[in-house]
């Protein structure tokens, strides 16, 4: 416990305060300790990052082009029809009569299953306007051409 005398100079009655800092001293405990913790995982964080992103490349390495696999693939089911993204090309399959042509779909899947057949993922994004049978009938579409690791972007086609 902390003493204090206010005497001050005066001639009265000197007044003796005892503070209790011993909450003070828990308060900062808690505080050092929560400051350690969170310093360590931030620091953990920094160096599994940034040794794959910052890391400097020497003259010997040699930055090799992505497996086939590795290759971005996306159907996305429109209003008015599909379209197959694969890396920076894309190809639409209109909608005929008024439906979409499923049928036009799967083939052209499968040519992208020829070109790499490697591949066994996919994207498909849909429009919320549309009904959940397009989303369906896109990711049976993929299923039959050899996809099968499909996920649903929640972005949607644009």
């Amino acid at each position: 416990m902390a003493h204090v005398d206010d005497s001050g100079g005066s001639k009265r009655r000197s007044s003796i305060v005892d503070l209790n800092i011993v909450p003070f001293i828990d308060l900062m405990s808690v505080l050092i300790i929560f400051l350690l913790i969170t310093a360590v995982w931030t620091q953990v964080s920094m160096i599994q990052i940034g040794s794959s992103i910052y890391g400097k490349k020497t003259a010997q390495e040699r930055s090799e082009p992505p497996p086939k696999a590795e290759i971005p693939f996306r159907l996305d089911v429109r209003e008015n029809g599909y379209r197959i993204i694969l890396g920076r090309q894309s190809t639409d399959v209109p909608k005929a009569d008024g439906k979409y042509d499923d049928e036009t779909l799967v083939e052209k899947l499968k040519e992208v299953k020829e070109l790499y057949p490697e591949k066994v993922d996919a994207v498909v994004t849909v429009l919320d306007e549309l009904p959940y049978e397009t989303l369906i009938k896109g990711m049976d579409a993929l299923l039959t051409a050899g996809f099968p690791q499909i996920s649903v972007s929640t972005a949607g086609a644009n």
